[in-house]
């Protein structure tokens, strides 16, 4: 019912949703610094976003609010809460790379749109507000609310969700449109693990000055440095000839004087799906194997992080952690940041565990691998998996409207990231990328093709109406 009106109303607005998409893509608002007096959790550009938006919802007649700048809320109606629409407004930082566009231009090229935020978020959370849209303004009767919630730190913990549900209860059903179709109902575990160690100092040459690596714990690192002293420019070449040959990473070299500042280059990539990329930070790590630096406590600690999480291993089989259910595939680990200077080192990867998967045949094997190396990990424990059943109604609703506008079969999968909806008992992911399409997400040149937007926009308002009719 009502396919027809929804189909002819979205496809009348396509260019005014596309044009709402770009002005909030045209705002960087990844995580800055907080402004506490100003409602700024997240710094300017994440409220500067949210707000924008806001105004947006507004001028077409939704009522909104604003939880102290964490999260902004518009509501269909005043009548009971059924289901919650839960987007995010933030972005990983732009990075390097970008080929078509820049990253807060937003700009459409064969039938996509390109920019930070097109697909993650930012796309799929206006397509939803059309979507609340159509239905209100072709008048579809209603029985029960529902709210598309708009957060700002999903990127970097969700601690805007966290503050969000102390405030409120969840609804009934709810959706995140944060990932790809036809629909996530089982999402891995997550184990962001970070680990330390200290060391004696030494100034013997030849020497590793430090190293920088990664930008967020969830993103594969496109690029690293690492400072060295005391190396000819022949032996650093041949090195990163042979490391290249090897790993596919590309190097080049700065320098001044003794010093070489060296630049890895690898394939950024959601850290999900860390096989899709290529790691700047581990080839990195393969390079300064290959160098002869003066014997010291520093260089030796280096080597042993290395040797736990080498080059190519995405799946944690050095560490005795990998394995592999039915349910939810393989577990993936990646190294994503690192930071060395003369006495300490402070590493962070990014796990994404299995249902099978928990602290005790994960996070503390882990624990105990690195021990004994004399790393640190800092974890006490990791984020469990999430299911939701897919024979619910809740769950069969969706999947029928997604059948209804793309002709495809809907079923129920599963995924590696984690999603808004991973702590909510009735939570799924649905949407706004078809399973095809690798989007680019937190990679540069990131983009949403423009007709899953609109056909997303119309499969969100069929949800509204026959989950809240």
């Amino acid at each position: 019912m009502y396919k027809e009106k929804i189909s002819a109303w979205v496809d009348a607005h396509k260019d005014e949703m596309i044009e709402d998409i770009c002005e909030l893509c045209r705002i960087n608002s990844e995580k800055m610094p907080e402004e506490e007096d100003m409602d700024m959790p997240f710094g300017p550009g994440a409220a500067e976003c949210l707000d924008t938006a806001l105004d947006m919802a507004e001028g077409y007649g939704f009522e909104t609010c604003s939880y102290d700048g964490y999260v902004g809320c518009v509501d269909m109606n005043e009548l009971p809460h059924q289901l919650d629409i839960l987007a995010h407004l933030d972005v990983v930082p732009a990075g390097e790379g970008w080929t078509v566009t820049e990253p807060f231009k937003p700009v459409v090229k064969d039938g996509k749109l390109y920019g930070r935020g097109t697909a993650d978020d930012k796309g799929p959370a206006v397509a939803a507000l059309y979507a609340m849209r159509a239905v209100k303004e072709l008048g579809i009767p209603l029985k029960k609310n529902v709210r598309l919630i708009l957060g700002t730190d999903e990127e970097c913990g969700s601690s805007d969700i966290k503050y969000y549900y102390s405030q409120e209860k969840e609804a009934p059903m709810t959706f995140s449109p944060d990932a790809a179709y036809p629909l996530v109902n089982t999402e891995k575990g997550r184990f962001p693990g970070h680990f330390t160690a200290k060391f004696a100092c030494s100034d013997a040459l030849p020497k590793l000055v430090s190293i920088q690596a990664g930008t967020k714990v969830n993103v594969v690192p496109g690029k690293a440095k690492a400072v060295v002293e005391g190396f000819t420019a022949d032996v650093l070449e041949t090195a990163a000839a042979e490391t290249e040959t090897e790993t596919g990473i590309r190097f080049d070299f700065a320098v001044e004087g003794a010093v070489t500042t060296v630049t890895a280059t690898g394939i950024g990539a959601h850290a999900s799906t860390p096989e899709v990329g290529n790691n700047a930070l581990t080839g990195l790590l393969v390079f300064l194997g290959k160098l002869a630096f003066a014997p010291c406590e520093q260089i030796d600690m280096v080597r042993k992080a290395a040797a736990l999480i080498p080059h190519g291993d995405v799946n944690g089989q050095t560490l005795g952690v990998s394995m592999e259910d039915e349910l939810s595939g393989k577990l993936t680990l990646s190294f994503n940041m690192l930071t060395v200077d003369a006495g300490s080192l402070d590493g962070e990867f990014d796990g994404r565990v299995p249902v099978c998967g928990n602290n005790d045949n994960v996070l503390e094997v882990v624990r105990s691998r690195m021990a004994e190396q004399g790393l640190t990990l800092l974890n006490k424990e990791m984020t469990p998996p999430h299911h939701v059943p897919g024979d619910s109604k809740f769950v069969k609703t969706l999947l029928a409207a997604f059948e209804m506008y793309t002709g495809r079969k809907g079923e129920c999968q599963s995924m590696g990231g984690g999603t808004y909806v991973h702590n909510l008992k009735n939570g799924v992911a649905f949407g706004a990328a078809m399973p095809e399409t690798d989007n680019k997400m937190h990679g540069p040149d990131e983009f949403a093709v423009v007709d899953e937007l609109v056909v997303s926009a119309k499969i969100f308002a069929q949800a509204i109406v026959d989950l809240c009719k």
